[in-house]
């Protein structure tokens, strides 16, 4: 950093007039951190809030360099972004700059014209931005690889985005093969706030060396309270105009309120779902057209003009998922409102900083919650941005799939390698530094199999499908067919919708919300639904899925500490307003948010139940239900449940449906368990047991199958667009078992869906004898508590209950076989609601009765035989197990579409007290299994 002076002055003076022309006078933080370092020629890695000036704090010494530099040829400078370009402002200003100072700056990625990509191989950019897969494009291109040989500087914007995913390890890669071609060049790194720079700056520099870190992340001021509104007359009247819970209409209620007394909002929700509700109702109580909506799933065009209209102030309230979080620039924003918990404390302060979107400014941001866990987990997010405190960023390390697809690029480069040049390549991305030898001859073994390469005597070489292969799997990102959307009306494209949507719920006549208004369906056509406009405020909402933000570990600890924090307040007798003030030594919050809280742990201790906190897990067991209230967050609690119930179904020979949430593991046993025997168990898991045992309940289930199905695609083993629906999925699952298609299918489940490092700390600390197990014998409020199994609070009442209610009148009329599973002589086919208890066979009287559905003849001829497939056998006796458990619910959850024993017995014990909400988890399975039908073998 420079003592005395102004940065800038270390700058070129064609580049000082710019700037000063342009109005800039002053460097930022960051400028003021990051030029001098990358003018001296240091490896960095720049973490900056958004708004701080971070890309021209990489931009502007390259541009020097650049300037000065003595032969310019070929490529100088690359620029990767994990969006496809730059927010549309900062791009605009680049050209222009790059224009005056003469120097050559353009765009390359998938959408680029023909013309231009033919324009910049006969005349290359000395400054060209990209993203991560069109850069490997650039490697194997026989000029612009020759254009590459020249370069000097490679910057990597929102590096965090990209440390965690599949696409960063490709990137990691193609990084190092790019050294093969350039040799040395200095690396740059743009990031967000993270908590753990040091392993994302090793992930930018690779294995031989880390870039210096330049942390300027506290330099920007953040305002967030926290607020649950108070309900009052008004709510009331909105909550019957618009069918929700009055709860949902007082926050409704508060967003229109904030909107119309700022200039300009943008309101974050975590689903696309929750963008389209919202936006849709709110537009029923204030002026339609001051009201945004922003997600992924719109079209381009539609996206660019609603930016545009929110700039120039013909939006108010913009509302808007992650799609806003990143690269767009929409102007000047007064006030951020989070709907909901962000979840995260990184994702809070890049949506927050989106507001007071300059360096003197303070980003000002308002949380929206609702119930205790989400308030509390509100207040530490808002507190632990507040100290600067983030997550670690969880480094994705060695996917074999990447791999396979990086062989095949290098082979492109090189023609011919050995084994031996393409694992050092390989090996020198952080991400691989354990990569070892005889897995990578495991996978050129595969891909040799696989025809997608050459090996002999010589060496490895390409093979004519190898090419088209890897163009073919440039993305890592799983493929997902979507429906264009057609305004029929305007004849424009509106959005898209996800498959499972369509085969869920499109027929013609079905009205449904996107963009924030209702569309009623016209025809359907191959990939294409025409739609026209309509108001009808009883419409479905599209049903993405896959979005749900996962709580990390981090957050959810410090949610268990605050809960004991509170709890030993109100031992000591302090009075809610006495805590309201402690409260706000955490975030800015209210006395009626406070209460919210305090109600739930009050009654708590009052019913003489433990507070469960970061110290104390509270096991909760009524007769078969079992609660076990801990605060790891999603994916540690996940594979502590897992790998507890795998215990439990061990013992009683069939399996545990689960179902948890960041601060609870719940599930229902065949019959019930005492304290001494959970107790044991717990006690008896020694960490080192978690990884064998998640591998071995993994194998047989639905996630493990669709995740080797995309994992095989991204090898290559099976063809990118072929209809695999037809094909039975234990096929596939012996096709690819103890390949490394499996084992990266696992290990992409342990990333992205568990937390095995956090479940081990946590049984460590329990043998340890520093984690508490208590037990009570009846469900807590807190246990009862929760917003793991909420539906959504945007979602129409009568329109809810409507659909199930037809669901149900399905389902009554629908056939289903009963069988005796102990005589084996009775079978009786009728209608479910014809079905009367007690469910006995009328030839022996056993009540081991399967409740089969029609097609399923089959299993009734092999269970006569008493041979076959012995898995399809057992799953009939557990069929018959779940009957005699649970009579007619267990037949009515069985005759459902897609439904096996293990679904049903997971709708089951999910203890609905609501016949209505019985229903409701019949649909979203029936829903899910619509959607991935072709992976299902029930």
């Amino acid at each position: 950093m420079m003592k005395n002076g102004n940065v800038f002055q270390l700058l070129d003076e064609r580049i000082r007039e710019l700037l000063d022309k342009n109005g800039i006078k002053e460097p930022s933080p960051p400028q003021i951190e990051a030029i001098p370092a990358i003018l001296s020629g240091n490896d960095i890695l720049l973490i900056a809030p958004t708004g701080t000036g971070k890309t021209e704090a990489a931009v502007l010494p390259i541009f020097h360099k650049i300037l000065n530099k003595r032969v310019r040829k070929g490529i100088s400078a690359v620029y990767v972004t994990p969006l496809r370009a730059l927010n549309r402002d900062m791009l605009k200003r680049l050209f222009e700059w790059g224009n005056e100072l003469g120097i050559s700056v353009e765009v390359r990625h998938g959408d680029t014209p023909q013309s231009q990509r033919r324009r910049q191989a006969l005349h290359p950019p000395d400054f060209i931005i990209t993203t991560p897969e069109t850069l490997q494009l650039l490697l194997v291109g026989g000029r612009m690889r020759q254009h590459l040989k020249d370069l000097s500087w490679l910057v990597v914007d929102e590096v965090h985005e990209l440390a965690d995913s599949k696409r960063g390890l490709q990137l990691a890669i193609t990084l190092e093969r790019l050294r093969e071609v350039s040799g040395d060049f200095q690396r740059i790194g743009l990031s967000a706030t993270i908590g753990n720079p040091e392993d994302v700056a090793k992930f930018l520099g690779g294995s031989e060396g880390a870039p210096r870190i330049i942390d300027v992340s506290f330099a920007k001021s953040l305002s967030v309270e926290v607020c649950a509104p108070v309900i009052n007359e008004e709510d009331i009247e909105i909550s019957k105009l618009l069918s929700i819970e009055t709860a949902t209409a007082s926050h409704i209620r508060m967003i229109r309120d904030l909107i119309s007394s700022h200039r300009s909002t943008l309101i974050f929700v975590n689903t696309r779902q929750s963008a389209e509700a919202l936006s849709y109702r709110l537009r029923l109580i204030t002026d339609p057209d001051s009201i945004g909506v922003h997600h992924g799933s719109l079209s381009k065009e539609m996206r660019i003009e609603i930016e545009n209209r929110f700039k120039e102030g013909k939006i108010r309230g913009l509302i808007c998922t992650s799609s806003m979080e990143l690269g767009i620039d929409v102007g000047s924003v007064d006030l951020v409102i989070q709907y909901m918990s962000p979840r995260e404390v990184t994702r809070l302060i890049q949506r927050v900083g989106r507001s007071g979107h300059r360096m003197d400014r303070v980003s000002k941001g308002i949380i929206i919650a609702e119930d205790p866990d989400e308030i509390i987990e509100s207040w530490v997010i808002a507190g632990m941005a507040k100290k600067g405190l983030a997550e670690v960023k969880r480094i994705r390390e060695g996917a074999l799939d990447v791999v396979a697809n990086q062989i095949c690029g290098m082979l492109l480069e090189y023609d011919r390698m050995d084994a031996d040049g393409l694992y050092s390549i390989i090996k020198r991305a952080y991400p691989f530094r354990r990569f070892t030898k005889e897995a990578c001859e495991k996978i050129i073994a595969d891909l040799k199999d696989h025809r997608l390469i050459w090996v002999d005597d010589e060496g490895i070489s390409r093979r004519g499908r190898g090419r088209s292969y890897y163009y073919e799997n440039l993305s890592m990102i799983p493929d997902e067919n979507r429906y264009e959307v057609y305004d029929i009306v305007s004849r424009r494209r509106i959005g898209m919708l996800d498959e499972a949507f369509v085969i869920n719920f499109a027929r013609v006549g079905a009205v449904f919300v996107t963009r924030g208004e209702m569309w009623r369906i016209i025809t359907i056509e191959e990939r294409k639904l025409n739609v026209e406009p309509v108001r009808d405020p009883e419409g479905e909402l599209p049903s993405w899925v896959g979005e749900e933000i996962p709580v990390p570990f981090e957050v959810a600890e410090q949610v268990g500490k605050m809960r004991r924090i509170i709890a030993d307040m109100i031992e000591e007798g302090l009075s809610d307003s006495e805590i309201y003030k402690e409260a706000l030594k955490v975030c800015d919050t209210d006395i009626n948010t406070v209460c919210r809280v305090t109600e739930l742990l009050r009654k708590q201790i009052d019913q003489g139940f433990i507070v469960p906190d970061d110290k104390t897990i509270l096991i909760e067991i009524e007769k078969d239900s079992v609660v076990i209230n801990v605060a790891l967050g999603h994916r540690a609690n996940d594979t502590l449940g897992r790998v507890i119930t795998s215990y439990i179904a061990a013992k009683f020979g069939s399996s545990i449906p689960l179902e948890i949430d960041p601060y609870r593991i719940k599930f229902r046993t065949p019959a019930p368990i005492s304290r001494s025997y959970m107790l044991e168990l717990i006690s008896s898991i020694k960490p080192e047991y978690v990884e064998p045992i998640l591998k071995m309940t993994l194998k047989n289930t639905i996630l493990l199958r669709w995740k080797m199905v995309n994992v095989a695609k991204k090898f290559g083993a099976i063809g990118k667009d072929a209809d695999y629906s037809k094909i039975p999925v234990n096929r596939l699952y012996d096709l690819f078992h103890n390949t490394p298609i499996e084992k990266e299918a696992i290990q992409a489940i342990f990333h992205e869906n568990l937390d095995i490092e956090q479940c081990m700390e946590f049984l460590k600390r329990i043998n340890d004898g520093k984690i508490r197990i208590e037990f009570t014998n009846t469900l807590s409020p807190v246990g009862l508590s929760g917003y793991g199994g909420r539906k959504d609070l945007l979602t129409s009442k009568r329109v809810d209950r409507s659909i199930l209610i037809a669901l149900k009148e399905r389902i009554m009329n629908d056939h289903v076989i009963l069988f005796c599973t102990t005589c084996k002589k009775w079978r009786l086919k009728q209608k479910v609601r014809d079905v009367k208890e007690p469910i006995e066979c009328l030839v022996c009287g056993s009540r081991m009765i399967a409740a089969l559905k029609p097609w399923e003849d089959e299993e009734i001829e092999l269970l006569k035989k008493g041979s076959g497939e012995k898995a399809r056998i057992k799953r009939v006796y557990r069929n018959a197990n779940l009957v005699l458990s649970h009579g007619l619910k267990a037949v009515i959850a069985l005759a459902s579409r897609g439904v096996g024993p293990e679904i049903a017995s997971r709708i089951i014990s999910k203890l609905r007290d609501d016949e209505m909400d019985f229903y409701r988890d019949i649909m979203d399975a029936e829903r899910k299994y619509a959607a991935t039908r072709g992976f299902w073998r029930e």
